[in-house]
C-alpha cells in the first residue's frame, strides 16, 4: 500500500518561524543616573567647560583684642574642575533589499538596538572615569587597606567584608561628603560580592528599600541600605583579572560607592537618536543613529570611593 507521507511531498512540509525576534539580555543602564553636577551659569559654548570650587578660610583659634584692628586675610584660589567635550555617536545604514526581504520588520528593532547602544556607550565611558577615582580600599592578604596596598595583592579570599562598608561610609564622612539619597551613599555592587556582602553581614542590620525611599523612589536594583550605604546590585561593574597569582590569577570586583557631586557632567548636544536622509540614487540605503556632544569628569574626589575585593563566586580565572 503507498502512503503519501512527508518524504513523498517534502516541497510542502517547510519549517516554520517566529516572525517576532527576541532581543538580546540586556543589564539595566546604572551610571548616568548617579550624575548629579552639571553647569549653572555656564558663561558661553565653549569646547569644555570649567567648574571651580572655593576653598574654606582656616579656622580662627584665637579671641580679638579689643584695641587692635586684625589683620585681614586672602581668599585661597578656586580649585577647577575641566570636562572636556566630545562627539559620541554610532550609525548603521539598512538595504532596501533587506527591509523587503527580512520575514521580520527590521525598521523598529534597528531603532531600539542603536537607542540601546547610545545608553548602553555612554554608560560605560562614565564608569571607566568614575572607577579611576583616588579613594580606595582593598582587601589584601585577610587585611583591609586603605589607600594603601595594590591590585595585584588581592587574593580569591580577600572577599568583600561588613568592615569594608563600615570603613567606606566612615571615610565618607571624615571626607564632609555629603549623602547621596536621604542620610545614606550610594553603591554599585556585583552580585557576585553583594552574595558574599550578604552572607558575610547581620541580615538584621539590612534596612529593606521601602523602609527608607518612597515606593516611587526606589531606585531600579536596590536591595537595601546596610552600614550607611543603599547598596544597587548590578553586573555593569568593572571586573578584571588582576589579581594575585599567575595562572590562575585572582578576579578583582570593584565596587563604587557615590556621595554628592562625585561626578560632573556638561552637555553641548544632547545625545538622541539621529534618522540620516536618503541621499543614494535610488533611494535604498537608509541610515539610522545616535549622536550627541558631551563629556564627564570626577568633580568631587571626596565623594567617590571604590572597593576592591575578589568574589567567592568568581574567584580566579585561568
Amino acid at each position: 500500500m503507498a502512503f503519501t507521507q512527508v518524504s513523498s511531498m517534502a516541497n510542502l512540509v517547510q519549517a516554520a518561524y517566529d516572525r517576532y525576534v527576541e532581543f538580546a539580555l540586556r543589564t539595566a543602564v546604572t551610571y548616568r543616573a548617579i550624575i548629579d553636577k552639571r553647569p549653572v551659569q555656564q558663561s558661553m559654548p565653549g569646547s569644555s567647560v570649567v567648574f571651580n570650587v572655593y576653598p574654606d578660610m582656616a579656622p580662627v583659634s584665637a579671641a580679638l583684642t579689643e584695641t587692635v584692628d586684625p589683620d585681614a586675610v586672602a581668599i585661597g584660589n578656586t580649585t577647577p574642575v575641566t570636562v572636556t567635550l566630545a562627539e559620541y555617536g554610532n550609525a548603521v545604514q539598512i538595504t532596501r533589499k533587506l527591509r523587503l526581504f527580512s520575514l521580520s520588520d527590521i525598521d523598529p528593532a534597528i531603532a531600539d538596538l542603536v537607542a540601546y547602544n547610545m545608553v548602553d556607550s555612554l554608560d560605560r565611558m562614565i564608569l571607566a572615569i568614575a572607577v579611576a577615582g583616588t579613594n580606595v580600599i582593598r582587601e589584601n592578604a585577610g587585611k583591609m587597606l586603605i589607600n594603601a596596598g595594590t591590585t595585584a595583592a588581592v587574593t580569591s579570599t580577600d572577599t568583600f567584608k561588613s568592615r569594608d562598608a563600615r570603613a567606606v561610609t566612615a571615610g565618607m564622612r571624615n571626607r564632609a561628603a555629603l549623602p547621596r539619597e536621604g542620610e545614606l551613599y550610594v553603591g554599585y555592587i556585583n552580585p557576585d560580592v553583594s552574595f558574599d556582602l550578604r552572607s558575610e553581614s547581620d541580615t538584621a542590620a539590612w534596612r529593606p528599600p521601602h523602609e527608607y525611599s518612597a515606593a516611587g523612589n526606589i531606585w531600579n536594583g536596590a536591595i537595601g541600605s546596610y552600614e550607611g550605604v543603599m547598596w544597587i546590585e548590578t553586573p555593569r561593574t568593572t571586573v578584571a583579572v588582576d589579581g594575585a597569582g599567575t595562572t590562575p590569577k585572582a578576579t578583582v570586583h570593584r565596587t563604587l560607592v557615590f556621595a554628592r557631586q562625585a561626578l560632573a557632567e556638561a552637555v553641548a548636544e544632547e545625545p538622541g537618536i539621529r534618522f540620516g536622509p536618503t541621499v543614494d540614487r535610488l533611494m535604498r540605503f537608509k541610515s539610522v543613529g545616535w549622536y550627541g556632544v558631551l563629556g564627564w569628569a570626577r568633580f568631587r574626589e571626596e565623594a567617590l570611593c571604590r572597593i576592591e575585593t575578589s568574589s567567592s563566586l568568581s574567584p580566579v580565572q585561568g
